[in-house]
């Protein structure tokens, strides 16, 4: 082997495990609130804080079996979590905040971590999933608008861009009024048959 493709070996060995990632994705637990908060701030700064839909997360808990992490050789480099909420007469989550640490933009994180969050959310029985975002980045994972100026926020918000993933059949029929904070311990959808319905969130997807 000649010394020039000794090196080109060598560079692309190299280059191989420069962008070699062991993605795993996981159910946020308490003990990543101060590195998801670092990433919240890294992405939002403190003016995050002020937002209509942070409004809505300070008025109680979000929920933990549908929230999730992605961990890159065991460091955590994106968060979405997901918060109970009544929207009209609607019982679902607000997504939000979803954050991907700079390094590892654009590699897909971001939209593998809300395509788990809304199935987890259909599993455990959320009539929609709702979040204020960017129609284009996501219309493709099944968002939709919803009706301008349908949902009233506890602050401005563009209704450009309040938009739902819409679960049970009347959604967008029955989004209409307030949206706040509600308790999550209380089932979503109430099952007629508990054994033929039970739920299993999901803890953990390797990619």
């Amino acid at each position: 082997m000649s010394a020039f493709e000794n090196n080109s070996v060598c560079l692309y060995g190299f280059l191989g495990l420069m962008y070699k990632h062991d993605l795993v994705y996981l159910t946020e637990d308490a003990s990543h609130d101060a590195v998801i908060e670092l990433i919240n701030e890294e992405a939002f700064g403190p003016g995050r804080f002020t937002r209509a839909a942070a409004r809505i997360r300070e008025q109680g808990p979000h929920d933990r079996t549908l929230s999730f992490i992605c961990a890159d050789d065991g460091e955590t480099i994106a968060s979405v979590r997901m918060t109970p909420v009544l929207a009209g007469s609607v019982k679902g989550h607000l997504l939000g905040p979803l954050a991907v640490r700079p390094s590892h933009k654009n590699q897909g994180i971001g939209r593998e971590l809300v395509r788990i969050a809304v199935e987890a959310a259909k599993r455990k029985g959320s009539e929609a999933v709702i979040l204020v975002g960017d129609p284009p980045y996501y219309d493709p994972l099944g968002f939709e608008k919803v009706a301008y100026n349908a949902l009233t926020f506890p602050g401005p918000v563009d209704a450009n861009r309040v938009l739902v993933v819409p679960i049970a059949a009347d959604t967008h029929e029955r989004l209409h009024g307030s949206i706040v904070w509600r308790d999550g311990s209380v089932p979503a959808v109430v099952a007629e048959d508990e054994d033929a319905n039970e739920m299993v969130p999901l803890t953990a997807i390797a990619v």
